[in-house]
């Protein structure tokens, strides 16, 4: 019997590696985070590709990434920020799985990513208001991609502990 993927979504900071990772040891299943996939494909950081070729490449390998993915049985995938933004993203995750929002306020995603300068869309001198702009447009896509919305403000394990209660 195969079981089905779980895909972890949500801003970027919200926790989806750190979940990911908690769920796979739990759960006993292989975690795959897709940025990290896609820089052992590329050879290259997320911010490199983004540097080098540009978003809409990094969007193209992301986009070959996720077709990849769904392809696979019973593995997490931690997905990027930016993956379930595009419907051709969501429509084959979805096929292969279950899709779980992790819901986390814009308060506490900014606390989050205060200091942390590896993600191109935020590097810029007006990196907060740019974070809450991506983060008002990109909600509603998650929210209507998810099957499933936990809140994600709790200790990763709670987070945890509630996936598996509601999967």
């Amino acid at each position: 019997m195969s079981r089905k993927n779980i895909i972890l979504c949500g801003f970027m900071g919200c926790g989806k590696s750190t979940i990911g990772t908690l769920l796979g040891k739990k759960m006993g299943m292989a975690v795959v985070d897709l940025d990290t996939y896609i820089e052992k494909k590329e050879n290259k950081t997320v911010s490199a590709i983004f540097a080098d070729s540009g978003e809409a490449y990094f969007r193209q390998c992301e986009r070959e990434a996720a077709a990849e993915l769904a392809q696979k049985n019973g593995i997490i995938i931690a997905a990027g920020g930016g993956t379930l933004t595009f419907p051709e993203n969501v429509k084959v995750l979805k096929s292969s799985g279950t899709i779980i929002l992790l819901d986390v306020p814009v308060e506490v995603v900014a606390r989050r990513l205060e200091h942390d300068t590896t993600r191109p869309l935020l590097n810029r001198p007006d990196k907060d208001q740019a974070m809450r702009e991506l983060y008002e447009k990109r909600m509603p896509l998650y929210r209507a991609a998810a099957d499933l919305i936990v809140d994600a403000s709790d200790s990763p394990m709670q987070i945890c502990y509630q996936i598996m209660k509601e999967i």
